[in-house]
Formats: C-alpha cells, structure tokens, sequence
C-alpha cells in the first residue's frame, strides 16, 4: 500500500470537520417567524373577502386591527391590560420565585426530595382552574385569589423543571469540583445552577405560559376590568371583533413573554456558544 492512499497529516488538520445541523446550534433568519405571521393573516383576511370563510365564526384581520385602534385611542386598551399584567407579573413572579428555590432544594437535599416530590406528584395533574371557586373562598374574590390562582398555577410545572434540570446536570462537572476541593456553596452557584439553568428557564416559557391561561380564567369569574373580563363581555355580546382583539392580545403577551426568556437565556447563557 503505497503513501499516496492516506492524506498527509497537515492536510488531514486543515480540513474542517462540518458538524450536521450547524454544530448543533439552531439558527433560522428572525423574519421567517413574522412571515409565517403575516402569510397566516393575509390568507384569513382574503377567505373571509372572498367569502371562503364566514364572516360569522371568523372576523376579517383589518376588522380586528381597526378595533385595536379604537382600543387604544379611546384608552380602554390600557384600562383592561394594566391590571392584567399587574395580575400577570405579580402572581407569575411568586410562583416562579418559590417553584425555582423548592426544585433546587429538592434537586439538592435527599429529604427534602423524599418528603415533597409525592406531594408535588400530587399537585401537579390537578386543573388548576378547578380549583378557582376553592381560592375564592379562601381569599376573597379580589385580587389575591387571582394572585393566588396564578401563582399556585405557575408553582407546579416549575417546580417539576427546575429539580429535573438539578438532577440532568454532569455529575463528571461535580465530582471535578469536588476533585479541587471546592466547597459545597461554590459547586452548587458555579457549576450546578449554571448548568441547570438552561432547564430552570425552558421551564418557565411553560409555566408562564400557564400563568396567562389562568389569568384569563380568574379575570372572567370576577373582574371588571383586564384581559379576561374584555373577551367575556365581547363573548356574550357574539361582537367577534372585540372576541379576537382580546385574544390578539393574549397571543401579543405570550410572544413577549417568550421573548423576554429568550433575552434571559442569551444573557446567562452565553456560555454555551
């Protein structure tokens, strides 16, 4: 077998070795997500021109935009969504903060696993809607039980990715720290949570996610202003345009929402790349 067969070796160094998907690394152009948007309400806007869909289950989109206008000009948009993101944000905020500080401690102490992950198990399949009468009885019809519904909501499947993503994290990674005698405190901060975190905030988009459909059930049971409380009434009405405006609205917040997590993940994260 002659030399010839094998590449020499400077050669066989300079070649880059091309992982399949990019390395592993996603990456789309950002307008196609806004042209999947825009192609999706240009077709609902020509069938129900055309007459392709009814106009009495589906409102034409310039209809719905033009009350979003007159939302906004006549104030009532601000009136129904502040509270709503007070709401939001407060009872969101609560049962994160205290879903994320309970999964690590159950990802990091043994008895703390043994004694709340039946409990949890327990929690978590229950509809959490359901339990909105129960809430109200307890905490009034005001704003805590929204609080209180939305943050109950959120607790849950936060709890559930956070000690997921504590027990997913290299232990090569912990057993090295603990090979340069580092400290419990500085493992946990410096390699457990770092690596837990891109599961801590996958998390999240659900939970928050969660949130905003708890939010609008706690504002249609008792709320006169705020998000819910706007689609119920434009329900009972049967005024589709306002029906959709109010839902626009909801799918608006959830795409923030999303992409705040997304600035998040880019912000701690960053390591990864």
């Amino acid at each position: 077998m002659t030399d010839a067969t094998f590449p020499p070796a400077a050669e066989a160094e300079a070649r880059p070795v091309r992982f399949r998907g990019g390395g592993f690394r996603p990456s789309s152009p950002r307008w196609v997500g806004a042209l999947v948007f825009v192609v999706l309400i240009a077709f609902l806007e020509w069938g129900t021109r055309a007459g392709f869909i009814s106009n009495l289950t589906m409102p034409r989109p310039s209809d719905v935009f033009a009350t979003l206008v007159d939302l906004a000009r006549s104030g009532m948009l601000w009136t129904h969504l502040v509270p709503s993101l007070t709401r939001l944000l407060v009872g969101g905020a609560i049962g994160a903060f205290v879903g994320i500080a309970v999964g690590v401690m159950i990802g990091l102490f043994s008895v703390v696993r043994a004694g709340l992950v039946p409990l949890v198990a327990a929690l978590f399949p229950i509809p959490k809607i359901a339990l909105l009468p129960l809430f109200v009885i307890w905490f009034g019809i005001d704003e805590a039980s929204k609080y209180a519904l939305i943050a109950f909501g959120t607790f849950t499947p936060t709890v559930v990715a956070t000690y997921g993503a504590v027990d997913n994290v290299d232990r090569t990674l912990i057993r090295m720290g603990q090979s340069f005698s580092l400290s419990w405190s500085t493992i946990v901060l410096r390699i457990v949570l770092p690596g837990a975190m891109p599961g801590i905030l996958s998390g999240l988009r659900v939970s928050l996610a969660i949130a905003i459909i708890l939010l609008v059930a706690a504002e249609m049971l008792g709320a006169e202003y705020g998000i819910g409380a706007y689609i119920l009434q434009a329900g009972s009405l049967y005024d589709l345009e306002r029906l959709f405006a109010g839902v626009a609205i909801l799918s608006l917040l959830g795409v923030l929402m999303s992409g705040t997590i997304g600035v998040i993940e880019k912000r701690l994260l960053g390591w990864r790349a």
